[in-house]
């Protein structure tokens, strides 16, 4: 199963760029691509608060899940926003099985991919994109989801990674309906403001949802004592927070489930994935891989 849902390609580097944001280039020509075969994937439009409609990533198997229908993972992008990596997250996570969509979260603020450098790319875009903002269109994108009858929202998981991790947390805590998390090194504790009031330390009493935390030791923006700081304060939670895990890969920083950048550990990727599918299943979103 595993040789059919992800491929590497020898593309150059200039081809294999587009698509992916302008902060991150170069990007690595081993970068892995997966295909859309027996997968509907592309771009659709969610209706949201104000009469807008918000872009979303979405991937969908073409064979029928179990009664017709696919349990549902959203995906939430990187700082980087809807760019072609968190993409190929939605294709391979359709290819066992899964109704995925990332909604293009910062689509009111302008279009991170567009933005060459990270300094700015936080000041301009990301710094103004409120939480309420992203609980309310993520609740638009469930919605969206809901009206379409191959989706199966009675087992829904939401994964995210990097800032995405982050809102793993909080969205654990917003939405009721959810069966289960992974948030990819997301952080867990930090400065607030008055569009991030709340780190997801502070909302362990509030979590719907087990969330599997996949964090690295080398993470020198989320240290480890952050983490062990978290782990502490779910084991004081109720069921949902006591049944969260934590798992910090010894060998990895920062993104390394990020195959486009330097910061890429195959090897904790590999087993990071497993964990998540694993997680899923365990909690009531169970894979079901054609064939």
């Amino acid at each position: 199963m595993e040789d059919n849902v992800i491929n590497r390609r020898g593309f150059t580097t200039a081809g294999l760029a587009a698509g992916f944001a302008l902060a991150v280039q170069p990007v690595s020509a081993e970068t892995i691509i997966t295909d859309a075969d027996n997968l509907e994937a592309g771009m659709v439009q969610v209706p949201v608060a104000g009469g807008a409609t918000m872009g979303a990533y979405r991937a969908v198997p073409k064979w029928a899940g179990q009664g017709g229908h696919h349990p549902v993972v959203l995906v939430v992008q990187e700082i980087f926003g809807l760019h072609e990596h968190i993409r190929d997250l939605c294709r391979r996570l359709a290819k066992w099985g899964y109704y995925a969509i990332a909604p293009d979260l910062y689509f009111r603020q302008g279009d991170a991919t567009k933005v060459p450098d990270i300094p700015t790319l936080v000041r301009d875009i990301v710094s103004k994109v409120s939480d309420e903002q992203v609980m309310a269109d993520l609740d638009a994108t469930v919605a969206f989801v809901k009206t379409d009858g191959r989706a199966d929202t009675r087992h829904m998981a939401i994964t995210g990674f990097c800032w995405g991790g982050r809102i793993v947390w909080l969205y654990s805590a917003h939405n009721p309906d959810l069966k289960a998390g992974a948030a990819w090194y997301g952080r867990l504790v930090g400065n607030t403001d008055a569009a991030h009031p709340k780190n997801p330390i502070d909302l362990v009493d509030q979590l719907n949802a087990p969330v599997l935390g996949l964090y690295g030791a080398k993470d020198e923006g989320i240290p480890v004592a952050s983490v062990d700081q978290m782990r502490a304060a779910l084991a004081k939670g109720d069921k949902a927070a006591s049944d969260c895990k934590l798992m910090v890969f010894e060998d990895s920083g920062h993104g390394f489930n990020a195959d486009y950048r330097p910061s890429y550990n195959p090897v904790d990727a590999k087993a990071a994935w497993k964990q998540m599918l694993e997680w899923f299943k365990k909690h009531g979103v169970p894979y079901v891989p054609h064939g």
